[in-house]
């Protein structure tokens, strides 16, 4: 299993990208400051905060399990966001 460290790159170039591409269709479609993307934003800040508390969270028992319960959270939350982002184009 790679490192923690390894793990808080993952999350914050993951959410850090989807965030990038909200604002990037923003920009595409002159929708600047859009109340959707704006929603999708805050979305991943607070998915950003909530993976962060738990990759700090010291009281854990099998640290394997927990980094990789964390990664599977990563995937699902991010797949939601990217669908949200993709109902944009809609």
């Amino acid at each position: 299993m790679a490192n923690i460290r390894d793990l808080k790159k993952d999350i914050n170039f993951v959410l850090g990208d989807i965030i990038e591409a909200v604002y990037l269709w923003e920009a595409g479609s002159d929708s600047k400051e859009s109340e959707e993307g704006t929603v999708i934003i805050d979305k991943a800040i607070a998915v950003f905060d909530e993976l962060m508390d738990k990759v700090h969270k010291k009281d854990v028992e099998n640290n394997k399990a927990h980094f990789r319960e964390i990664r599977n959270e990563l995937e699902e939350k991010a797949t939601e966001l990217v669908e949200d982002l993709n109902k944009l184009d809609s």
